[in-house]
Order: C-alpha cells, then sequence, then structure tokens
C-alpha cells in the first residue's frame, strides 16, 4: 500500500480522475484551475533547453567521431520523413473508410473565431518557424559548442563544470515533477470546465475516428519499428507511463519531455543519440500531429460534401509534409498550420475551422501522446541502428520500472 502512495503514475493518474470530475461537476470553479497546468507547463519548459543544450554538446564533445554525428543526423531525418509520411497516407485512408464528415449538420454544432488562426497562417513562414523555434537555435548552438569541445585541447576544464551543471538541473527537475499531479489537474480541470463533455456530441464520430487511427498508428506501425530490434512497445510504454500521464493530463508533449531524454538514457541510449534525436525530433517528427492534419482537412470536405479526386489527396498530403513540419514552432500550432494548408489547395471553405474549435482540445492529448511516443521509438530505433544501445541497461531499467510499481 505504502508502495502506493508514493508512486508518481498513481498520483497524476488521481488528479487526472479529480480534474474531469470537478470540470464536469463545477465547471465554473474548475475553468479557474487553468493557472495550474499552465504554469506547470512553463515550469517544466524552463528545463528544457538547459537539457538540450548540455545533452548534447556533453554528447558531442565525448563522441570518438564528428562523422558519426552528421551520421545520425543525416538517419534521424530520413526516418522522421518516412515515418510522418506514412503517418499522413494512414489518417488519409482511415478518415476516407469511416468518412467521420458524413452526416454532419453544421447549425447543429458550434462555431468559433478562427480570426487570429487565419492571420497567423496567411504570415506564415520557415524563417518565421526558424526564427520562434527556440528547440532548433538551442539544438543548433549546443552541436556547434559540441564541436568546438571536441577540437579543443583543454575541453576537461570545460566539460566537469558542464557535468556538474546537468547533473544538478536533473536533481532539480525531480523535484518539480513531483508536482505533476497538481498540473495534470488544473488541465484536466479546464479542458472539461471550458468546453464540457457535451461538445464532443455533434463531433464525435471525429474525435473516435483520430483516437483509433493513432491507436493503429502506435500499435501497429510504431510496434513494428521496435520490434525490428526485438524490443517490446509494451514494455517500452509501461517504463514511461508517468510521463505518458502527465501529457495526457497537461494536452502538452513538453511537459515531460526532459523526463523523457532522462528515461531514454536510462534505458540504454548513448547520450548524443538522445540529445540529437529527441529534440529534433519534437519539430521535425510530429506523428500525431500529421495524423490529425490530415484528418481534419478531409473531414471538412466531407462535411460540405466536397469530392476530392485522388490527385487533390495526394497534393494535400504533400502540401502537408511541408506546413506540418512548423507546427511545433507556432502558437496555435494545428490550426494555424490547418488554416495555412486550407488556403494553399482553395478547395476548402477556411471557415470551416471554426467546428473544429470545440473538439480540439479534447484531441489534443492524442496528438500529444502520439508525438511524444514516437519520439521516443525514433530515439530508440535510431540508438540501436547505430549501435548506441545497451540492452544490458534497458533490461535493468524495465525491471525496476516492474519492482517500483
Amino acid at each position: 500500500m505504502k508502495k502506493i502512495f508514493t508512486n508518481l503514475t498513481f498520483w497524476v493518474l488521481t488528479a487526472i480522475v479529480a480534474g474531469a470530475l470537478l470540470g464536469y461537476i463545477a465547471p465554473d470553479i474548475a475553468v479557474k484551475m487553468q493557472p495550474l497546468g499552465k504554469y506547470f507547463i512553463e515550469v517544466v519548459k524552463l528545463f528544457i533547453y538547459p537539457i538540450i543544450f548540455l545533452t548534447i554538446t556533453l554528447g558531442i564533445s565525448g563522441m570518438s567521431s564528428l562523422k558519426k554525428v552528421g551520421k545520425v543526423g543525416g538517419k534521424a531525418i530520413i526516418y522522421f520523413e518516412i515515418v510522418t509520411t506514412l503517418a499522413l497516407v494512414i489518417g488519409v485512408i482511415v478518415v476516407n473508410i469511416i468518412k467521420p464528415g458524413n452526416g454532419v449538420v453544421l447549425s447543429a454544432v458550434k462555431g468559433g473565431d478562427i480570426s487570429q488562426y487565419t492571420a497567423q497562417a496567411q504570415s506564415f513562414s520557415w524563417w518565421q518557424f526558424l526564427k520562434d523555434n527556440i528547440t532548433i537555435q538551442v539544438l543548433i548552438a549546443a552541436i556547434l559548442f559540441g564541436i568546438f569541445l571536441s577540437k579543443y585541447s583543454g575541453r576537461q576544464k570545460i566539460i566537469q563544470p558542464l557535468t556538474l551543471i546537468s547533473k544538478y538541473v536533473f536533481k532539480a527537475l525531480h523535484i518539480v515533477m513531483i508536482l505533476a499531479p497538481v498540473g495534470a489537474f488544473g488541465g484536466m480541470a479546464y479542458t472539461i470546465g471550458k468546453y464540457g463533455l457535451h461538445t464532443l456530441l455533434p463531433l464525435g464520430k471525429l474525435m473516435l475516428t483520430v483516437y483509433i487511427t493513432m491507436g493503429v498508428f502506435i500499435f501497429v506501425v510504431l510496434r513494428f519499428i521496435l520490434q525490428y530490434y526485438k524490443i517490446s512497445l509494451w514494455l517500452f510504454l509501461k517504463y514511461i507511463k508517468a510521463e505518458l500521464l502527465i501529457v495526457f493530463g497537461t494536452s502538452s508533449s513538453e511537459a515531460a519531455l526532459p523526463s523523457l531524454m532522462e528515461k531514454l538514457e536510462r534505458m540504454g541510449c548513448s547520450q548524443p543519440v538522445v540529445g540529437l534525436v529527441v529534440p529534433a525530433g519534437y519539430s521535425f517528427n510530429l506523428d500525431g500531429t500529421t495524423i490529425y492534419l490530415s484528418m481534419c482537412v478531409l473531414f471538412l470536405a466531407q462535411v460540405y460534401n466536397i469530392h476530392l479526386s485522388f490527385a487533390q489527396e495526394m497534393t494535400i498530403i504533400g502540401i502537408l509534409f511541408i506546413t506540418s513540419k512548423g507546427a511545433a514552432g507556432v502558437t496555435g500550432s494545428g490550426f494555424v498550420v490547418l488554416a495555412s494548408t486550407l488556403t494553399a489547395i482553395k478547395v476548402i471553405p477556411i471557415e470551416g475551422l471554426a467546428l473544429l474549435l470545440g473538439v480540439d482540445r479534447f484531441m489534443s492529448e492524442a496528438r500529444a501522446i502520439t508525438n511524444f511516443i514516437g519520439n521516443g521509438v525514433a530515439t530508440i530505433f535510431l540508438a540501436n541502428n547505430e549501435k548506441e544501445f545497451d540492452r544490458e541497461k534497458m533490461e535493468e531499467a524495465f525491471k525496476y520500472e516492474e519492482e517500483k510499481n
């Protein structure tokens, strides 16, 4: 019994249930809980950039060959493009089979104001994405500094204090993560209180379709990828279940990103691979987001009874292949990318985005969780591919997590 009450997973799950109940019973009070989730994420985000910088810098400076850095980066980009394209195609196939937009009565669905998203979409550019995406900037700076240290003869004088700083940063993160149940409670209470479960009914078929598709992607595609190296997806999910619940409760993969990086290292992925793949994946390997975007575009076409030819659907996939890469660097990313995509194809009314505002928050959990798992799987796959993976560490980590629970 004592084990349960000292288990972070137990408390996060309890907080999610409590938040949902408060949102349903007392929505006015629940909406006021938003700062709990919002500020928890903001505090965790303070750790993301130092951890990325320290992990990559220390990892690269300790690598025997800089060619290996370029090799890992190149493989990561190829992996990201293949898997996110597969995610897009799966989204298109499932939405064409289930057709969640058929039969939706426009007058029965409450719309919302989309002006802020369309305005951002019109001004979206790759330069703006790179300028606003601090993760990419920190990633590049860390790579350059790591390369400098690897060539500098007196690097140990710099590496030793950086290693010590890294140790204390992770210690501080562990202290902050004790507050994860508070953040999950605030995030879930606000979501249910603000939007209400009743908003799900008119567009429930779309929500169900999105969740089914994410499930197929995780338990078929990602499972197959790990199976290639004889690693159990199920054991990996059990290993990161506390982080998954935090992501679910806060609707943000950022909330557990630093913890994921630490756990991946602990289970046997080398520090350089974790440092390179996870931050890059956060911007370029958004599997859940790409599935969601492809499904929503075709859903709106179905709602407005717009028949899209095979060529038009392929065009949509091509456009989303590019625009989805900016999804992590823009506020209200999903809607901004959707707005820019609809503007580009000029076939589906952009006003249709208003239909999605009510249920978008309820689908953001699925997006965040799929993105989170996808980046974990990518790191494990690439670490194995580069022979930078310690299976003994993995077995010990899985066993320890099992015994802890």
